[in-house]
């Protein structure tokens, strides 16, 4: 093996995670404030993102919310388009596609949502930790903090930290419980009496205070230790896969800059030199200098030179460091970079691997379901079975009736007023009381009989084609059999 080879493949940092020491204790992380391009683009789509989050409940179609995901009465409603229980397949169908295109998006890209849109790193790297730097300063500043006697300064400071942390966390539960309930079930909920909303003023509190556990003391521990998708990656992940990773071809040995000194022309310093400048010469030095602020910057700990970790969330926070460093030093960029392992070694991407192929194959047979089954999809679904057990009866010399049974799911929000008829030559309807309303998001049902001319009947089995009408619009269409004699 190389001996660059075998410095990059050396695993024993895999014996533990950089917040747990030997004893097994929490290594509290305080992460170095980071700056540079990649951390600038961060924030910009953060805040685009803060702002859908916290704007998208206010927003409504037709009355009704743009998304909500009410799993209590199991409505959901995806930009407008209304899922009641009885499309469920749907919903499962969509949700099987988006972990299909989450699993593709991982295999090519690697970590890349966890760094830029995860809701965890969003709220924790440039909301909590952005307060935390205002109030009690960068990395330093708060390990002097921590360190120092409990004065006025650091119980106004710790206090006023906490104060903030809890207001925004009540603000994000009240926000993602109007993504469940509604908005405005929300606001009765904080408006009126506790009395009258009982259940939901402490689903309220609960969510506060888990949001508010999570991002003053879980923290990382949720991305290296409870999130699922961070174990998933593990499997996902090739050697075409882009990551961020360290280029340790290019960086290998590390060692610091050394001025070169003069000597006063000794012979022994002038061996000592010579001596010096062979080793250099046969073992120069990479580009990394081993300043370690790839380390200082990260907000879960790692050292992202030993490779791609488990721990490693793709916030750039690494790379715009090491850039700093890189100008400083005048030597190119992207020591730390978006890459693939063989982009290194071998300095080639291939991206459209065969496992990326067939999973592109099978996420395109999803994306193809889906707009089958959506564009099918009426807002009344209507089910006429005949009664079980019956045959035709005889009205009279000229024709014979079927008795069936309906039902007519009401998809909308609002309540519908519903009419059968039949298209079909020579068919009747004639139901078994009034005309039904149909409730939103309810099942009406009830019984009719289909009335039919014995001259318009073609042996034992006839189609009959029956629609379902209202407020004057045709809403659906159901294809029924009917009984007759033979001929």
């Amino acid at each position: 093996m190389d001996p660059i080879e075998a410095i990059y493949d050396t695993e024993e940092y895999r014996d533990r995670i950089a917040t747990v020491d030997e004893q097994g204790k929490r290594v509290w992380i305080y992460p170095k404030k980071p700056k540079g391009r990649f951390t600038n683009m961060r924030t910009v789509l953060s805040w685009v993102l803060l702002v859908f989050l916290f704007g998208m409940p206010f927003v409504k179609f037709n009355g009704e919310p743009f998304l909500l995901f009410n799993v209590l009465e199991r409505k959901f409603i995806l930009f407008g388009i209304v899922f009641m229980p009885q499309d469920f397949h749907l919903f499962g169908l969509a949700m099987l596609t988006l972990v299909v295109f989450i699993v593709l998006f991982t295999v090519v890209f690697g970590r890349l949502f966890c760094g830029w849109v995860c809701p965890q790193t969003i709220f924790m790297e440039m909301v909590f930790r952005k307060i935390e730097y205002w109030i009690e300063g960068d990395a330093a500043a708060q390990r002097k903090l921590k360190a120092a006697p409990w004065t006025s300064e650091k119980i106004i400071k710790k206090t006023a930290k906490q104060v903030i942390f809890f207001l925004i966390a009540i603000l994000v539960s009240n926000t993602f419980l109007a993504y469940i309930i509604g908005v405005d079930e929300v606001i009765k909920i904080a408006t009126e009496p506790v009395s009258q909303h009982l259940g939901g003023f402490i689903a309220m509190v609960l969510f506060s205070f888990a949001f508010y556990f999570v991002f003053s003391y879980l923290r990382e521990q949720v991305c290296v230790a409870i999130c699922p998708y961070g174990r998933l990656q593990g499997v996902l992940l090739d050697r075409n896969s882009i990551v961020i990773t360290y280029d340790h071809v290019r960086g290998e040995p590390r060692g610091k800059i050394r001025k070169e000194k003069k000597t006063a022309g000794s012979p022994v310093s002038d061996i000592a030199a010579s001596v010096t400048e062979a080793a250099a010469e046969a073992k120069p030095l990479g580009d990394c200098i081993d300043c370690k602020l790839c380390i200082h910057v990260c907000p879960t700990g790692i050292d992202i030179r030993n490779g791609t970790q488990l721990e490693c969330v793709n916030c750039t926070a690494c790379i715009d460091a090491c850039d700093e460093v890189m100008d400083k030093v005048n030597r190119p960029r992207g020591l730390i970079r978006y890459d693939s392992h063989n982009g290194i070694v071998e300095q080639r991407r291939r991206i459209f691997t065969p496992r990326v192929i067939a999973y592109t194959v099978f996420l395109s047979l999803l994306l193809v379901l889906n707009f089958a089954f959506l564009s099918g999809r009426t807002e009344v679904e209507t089910i006429i079975l005949r009664t079980p057990g019956l045959m035709y009866q005889k009205v009279d010399e000229l024709h014979i009736s079927n008795l069936y049974n309906y039902e007519v799911i009401n998809k909308t929000s609002n309540d519908l007023p519903v009419e059968l008829r039949s298209i079909t030559e020579g068919a009747e309807i004639k139901l078994v009381g009034k005309a039904p309303i149909v409730k939103a998001g309810d099942v009406g049902k009830g019984g009719m009989f289909i009335i039919m001319e014995k001259s318009k009947t073609n042996g034992r089995k006839n189609s009959v084609v029956i629609e379902v009408i209202s407020n004057g619009k045709v809403v659906d269409k159901v294809k029924t059999n009917f009984f007759a004699p033979p001929k």
